[in-house]
């Protein structure tokens, strides 16, 4: 979907944020010069910044001020300093979002996908979705199964992107609000449960059944046997 630049020089955060961003489709370069990193940028062109605030040779403000005297790109700053000074600091610099370590994958994620659906359309790419035997179409809100097809509402085409895209692993709660209400802090889980249920009774009249499951206390999963039976 979107090629992102990881500027963060703890290997294991390094890595772990690349597996999950290229779980999404995401293409992922991790910086490696630390030094130069103005010009590993300019190489790139990324379509969203991730950056490290302790950084060798110059802290995270400096690349912030270097990048943003060029680019508007979305950036998001990442840092083990939760202080409210760091935090303005980092706005006054230019960045779109602060995220503090320990990072919660779910939530940094839910955060970048955000970020970038402000930012760009990404609608026109990988329009056709596909899991088990069933095929989303995202640019026509469609989804069919055995030559059966039912029309969706955006916020339904939203949820089952997410839970497609993860091609039955686990999806949080939370990410899936995220992904369809872009942090509104007027929805909750119960909106979700309804809208959840909503789209399990469509996806029966299409002998869809159980075809998104729920993990208690986590979030949702796509079932890959597919159940044919009323």
């Amino acid at each position: 979907m979107a090629k992102i630049l990881i500027v963060e020089d703890d290997p294991i955060i390094s890595q772990n944020m690349q597996q999950e961003l290229t779980s999404w489709d995401h293409q992922v370069i991790c910086a490696q010069d630390f030094e130069h990193v103005l010009t590993t940028f300019q190489q790139e062109q990324p379509d969203l910044v991730l950056l490290d605030l302790m950084l060798p040779f110059h802290n995270g403000y400096y690349w912030c001020q270097q990048i943003r005297a060029i680019s508007t790109v979305p950036l998001i700053f990442l840092s083990s300093q939760n202080d409210n000074m760091n935090i303005v600091l980092a706005m006054q610099y230019g960045a779109d979002d602060y995220i503090t370590k320990p990072l919660n994958l779910t939530v940094t994620l839910a955060k970048i996908n955000a970020l970038l659906r402000r930012t760009y359309d990404f609608t026109a790419v990988n329009d056709n979705l596909t899991f088990a035997t069933v095929q989303l179409d995202l640019a026509q809100a469609n989804l069919t199964y055995q030559n059966q097809t039912i029309h969706l509402t955006q916020t339904e085409l939203l949820i089952l992107t997410a839970l497609f895209r993860s091609q039955g692993a686990i999806v949080a709660r939370e990410l899936i609000m995220e992904q369809c209400w872009q942090g509104n802090n007027f929805i909750d889980d119960n909106t979700l449960a309804v809208n959840i249920t909503r789209l399990r009774k469509k996806l029966r009249g299409i002998n869809l059944n159980d075809f998104i499951l729920t993990q208690k206390g986590h979030g949702y999963y796509l079932n890959p046997e597919v159940s044919s039976h009323v």
